[in-house]
């Protein structure tokens, strides 16, 4: 079975929000042949889908505005966490051998969405993170017992759109995968911003100190996406015996350094994401 057949979708879309992800998702799907007549999006906010309108997809403003023949193949669950609860009521019911619903809502579980959807549904939660937005995402899935192999697949291939796709079988693993990569680009700009801040400390212009730890941080992190090396080979490809890096990473390996720190870190963030799940 090709991957056509297997990952991209033969019945309609339906994208409930478009907001920032769920436009990155939609614009992802489009970029990469699924036809826009096969799309339908629930949006209020007309500024949200005016590029998309004009590409042919369907857009309803509210969900009682729905086609009352449509089975979706694929309900992608975009709304914010506080209004997951009065799209979800406002939903039609479909069979759960022919939709699977794919939410990225951050603290909902698939306990949530089984008691509201009824224990029969289908349901695949997903974590994206938001370089999601330039296709160079990762997202990482899980599902019920419900979800067929073929809507594991179609869900994989939605979201591979925006980026990596991983799955993991324990729900209590998305917790750590939002506190590792949900969490993970405020850490990687906050790199940026603390060496900038070093630098300028160090003696050199503000605007020189932060464009060098800008464009340092992207080119390492490019350098990271295009090497098969591993993060480790590659610190040790910048670090000469006896040399200025050396002293550097001399303080941030020490015991007391950047690794006890980004373990309480996310734990911290493990522990938080947990607590809003309740």
């Amino acid at each position: 079975m090709s991957d056509d057949q297997t990952t991209k979708p033969n019945g309609p879309l339906l994208l409930i929000g478009c907001g920032r992800m769920g436009g990155a998702l939609l614009a992802g799907w489009l970029a990469e042949g699924t036809p826009a007549e096969q799309v339908h999006i629930v949006e209020p906010n007309i500024e949200s889908v005016a590029g998309f309108i004009g590409k042919g997809v369907h857009h309803h403003e509210s969900l009682e505005r729905l086609p009352d023949d449509l089975v979706p193949e694929v309900v992608l669950l975009a709304v914010k966490p506080q209004m997951m609860g009065d799209a979800l009521a406002a939903l039609p019911s479909w069979p759960a051998e022919r939709t699977v619903y794919l939410s990225i809502a951050a603290g909902k579980t698939l306990g949530y969405f089984e008691q509201r959807l009824g224990a029969g549904a289908a349901v695949v939660r997903a974590m994206p993170n938001t370089p999601a937005a330039i296709g160079r995402g990762m997202s990482v899935l899980v599902a019920d017992a419900r979800v067929g192999e073929a809507q594991r697949a179609l869900c994989t291939g939605l979201m591979q759109a925006v980026g990596v796709v991983d799955w993991v079988e324990e729900e209590a693993q998305i917790d750590v995968v939002t506190a590792l990569s949900g969490g993970g680009p405020a850490y990687v700009f906050l790199l940026a911003e603390t060496l900038a801040k070093a630098g300028a400390a160090a003696g050199l212009p503000e605007d020189l100190a932060e464009r060098l730890a800008r464009v340092t941080v992207a080119g390492s992190g490019e350098l990271l996406h295009r090497s098969p090396e591993s993060p480790e080979t590659l610190r040790r490809n910048v670090t000469s015996p006896g040399g200025t890096t050396l002293e550097a990473l001399t303080v941030l390996m020490a015991e007391d350094g950047i690794q006890p720190l980004f373990d309480r870190a996310i734990e911290a963030a493990t522990k938080r994401s947990r607590e809003l799940a309740q």
